[in-house]
């Protein structure tokens, strides 16, 4: 976890380095690298005078300072030969120099930082007096807890150990947990996760924050359960359903000799969140506290042991148990950080560093301020979203959707999760009113009329492709011309079904105008559908004729008497290839009568039939021909 410090004044490199030495000599977690052998990882604690850790020298300038701090704190460490921490030092002027103190997570949580900053100030001000540090020996190093943690847990192989009775615990709350959150994603996921992504910072308002603390006093909770009924109650209403599971860090530092130690003390939990039967969102403040009281009584059992032991559908593409991250930070970071300004000749100030990564599809973090009396008056937010997923624009509706649904929560906590307003009024006006412009001016003429007028304008354009087949507007008007002839020979007219059972090709495309240009409705069969149905729907409608093709008509049962015509028949086809003749076809279209017949599923029964007039489907085409610019 990167840390830099913009240090301004006369600094004195070798003091520094000499501390940062100090630094890795005082904590044993600093110098430690992890081997392997058959068994899988162990550590190996580095003596200190083999353990001097790395101090980069950086002559740049401001211009160029953000891009080589990024790139500084990406850097990978090679656990198995390296020491988990690194330093460098940028200057881009002779006075001015921004310090990065660089640790691998595996030796150091955000609890370390206080430790760090304390022990770095008192060794830096030794060092430059021409001294040692004097300071108190540590009442534990982190191998001390790792050996005390194994012998507090006990083995699973005892059903009375305390891991036992945890493992017994997650595995009941955690029974039946979705594999993974519903969002509302920009894009699928890909196949293997890159964990790329981007920060949004944010902020919740005095004002806002001391509603939120406000709420948490009346019904007993704390400030981080209010955050978490609020975040999952807006993931509920983006439609992740109502089980969601949020992962959380918790300190682990339950011992006050683990206070001054740089270690990886804390654990990651996953707080469960029932959202349904749309709960007041005082109501489900009161689940969450239920819940994590649970998980707090449990929080020992490792994060990597309860995977396991739960077994989710593994995947490259997400994180297991959890996708979304909840964080509340309310430790005094920034006031043990600025003891780092009372170095000798130095004043120091944080200095941001940029990051690119995203473990999670979502991770909510927040930190308390303090304002000059130590009192924590706001609170500091930022969102860490995957790229992979999710467009800056649509993580920034994530924040403002939180905010409000917050701010209207703590306000009136009896209202109901559903009732909570989340949308802008600009959202609302666009799903309201600009979505729903469907006013558009019906022309008062059948598909044929219109049909008929675009041939009129643009008889050479294409009208219609399947593979390497396309006619022109004016092709399909003679050939649907044509085989509309014939059909009203046939016996097709006004209110008489023919039915279709053709793939999907020109010559379907032919054979429904031409249905229309007769004046008749078309029935369409699916041939995939059981001989039953298909046979239920013939007899049903009663269609004058069959229009198919002579591979597709053993689909059709045999039982009926329907008259079938093959289109693909080759002298019907010449027939059709013809250039148009003057004489058209001059059916009455009326845009009350019938453009086609399409049956229901028949789940709850036999299939029932739903005749579409030509006017409403006239009115659908225009209005989608006029949204959609197809001219």
């Amino acid at each position: 976890a990167p840390v830099a410090l913009r240090l301004s004044g006369a600094l004195d490199r070798n003091a520094l380095r000499l501390a940062l030495a100090d630094l890795v000599e005082r904590h044993e977690s600093l110098r430690t690298v992890f081997a392997e052998d058959g068994e899988g990882a162990y550590q190996v604690v580095r003596d200190a005078a083999e353990s001097l850790p790395t101090l980069a020298v950086v002559e740049t300038d401001e211009e160029r300072l953000r891009g080589d701090l990024t790139r500084e704190a990406g850097h990978p460490f090679d656990l198995a030969t390296e020491i988990p921490f690194r330093a460098a030092l940028f200057a881009p002027s002779e006075h001015d120099h921004v310090l990065l103190l660089l640790t691998h997570h595996i030796v150091s949580d955000a609890w370390s930082r206080a430790p760090l900053a304390r022990d770095l100030t008192a060794a830096y001000a030794a060092r430059v007096a021409g001294e040692a540090p004097q300071w108190a020996p540590l009442p534990v190093q982190y191998a001390d807890y790792s050996l005390w943690q194994r012998e507090v847990l006990g083995s699973e192989d005892d059903p009375d150990s305390e891991i036992s009775r945890q493992l017994a615990h997650w595995t009941g709350a955690l029974a039946g947990l979705p594999d993974q959150l519903e969002l509302p994603y920009d894009r699928p996921r890909p196949s293997v996760a890159t964990y790329r992504g981007d920060r949004i910072p944010f902020r919740l308002s005095e004002n806002l924050y001391a509603r939120v603390g406000e709420v948490a006093r009346d019904v007993q909770a704390s400030p981080f359960m209010v955050l978490q009924a609020a975040l999952a109650a807006l993931l509920t209403r983006l439609g992740a359903g109502t089980d969601i599971p949020l992962g959380t860090p918790i300190a682990g530092r339950t011992d006050e000799a683990l206070d001054d130690l740089v270690g990886v003390f804390l654990n990651t939990l996953v707080l469960r969140t029932d959202t349904s039967g749309n709960p007041t969102f005082a109501e489900l403040v009161r689940r969450v506290r239920e819940g994590n009281l649970g998980a707090y009584a449990n929080q020992d059992l490792p994060f990597e042991r309860l995977v396991e032991a739960v077994n989710p559908e593994r995947s490259l593409t997400r994180h297991p148990l959890f996708q979304v991250l909840l964080t509340l930070n309310n430790t005094d970071y920034e006031g043990a950080l600025a003891s780092l300004g009372e170095l000798p000749g130095l004043t120091a100030e944080r200095e941001p560093v940029e990051s690119s990564v995203a473990k999670f599809d979502l991770a909510f973090g927040f930190t308390e301020r303090r304002d000059a009396t130590g009192q924590a008056n706001s609170l500091e937010g930022v969102l860490e979203f995957s790229t992979d997923l999710f467009d800056r624009a649509t993580a920034e509706t994530f924040i403002d959707r939180l905010l409000r649904l917050l701010d209207h929560a703590v306000a009136t906590p009896d209202t109901r999760v559903s009732d909570i307003d989340i949308l802008a009024a600009s959202e609302r006006d666009r799903v309201l009113v600009d979505w729903n412009d469907t006013v558009c001016e019906v022309p008062g003429r059948s598909v044929v009329e219109l049909f008929e007028e675009r041939v009129a304008a643009v008889p050479d354009a294409e009208a219609v492709v399947a593979g390497e087949v396309s006619l022109s507007y004016g092709e399909l008007d003679a050939r649907a011309e044509r085989l509309a002839g014939l059909l009203s020979e046939l016996g097709a007219g006004p209110e008489r079904f023919v039915a279709v059972a053709l793939a999907r090709s020109v010559d379907l495309v032919v054979a429904l105008l031409a249905v229309w240009k007769a004046g008749a409705a078309y029935l369409p069969l699916d041939t995939e559908y059981p001989a039953e149905r298909l046979a239920y729907m013939l007899q049903d409608a009663d269609p004058v004729l069959l229009l198919t093709t002579s591979d597709l008509t053993s689909a059709v049962p045999s039982e009926s008497l329907v008259p079938r015509v093959l289109l693909d028949d080759p002298d019907l086809q010449a027939h059709l290839s013809e250039p148009a003749g003057s004489d058209r076809l001059r059916a009455h279209h009326d845009l009350n009568g019938s453009a086609y017949v399409i049956y229901t599923s028949g789940s709850t029964g036999r299939p029932k039939g739903v005749v579409v007039p030509q006017g409403p489907l006239v009115n659908f085409l225009v209005a989608m021909r006029d949204r959609f610019d197809l001219g």
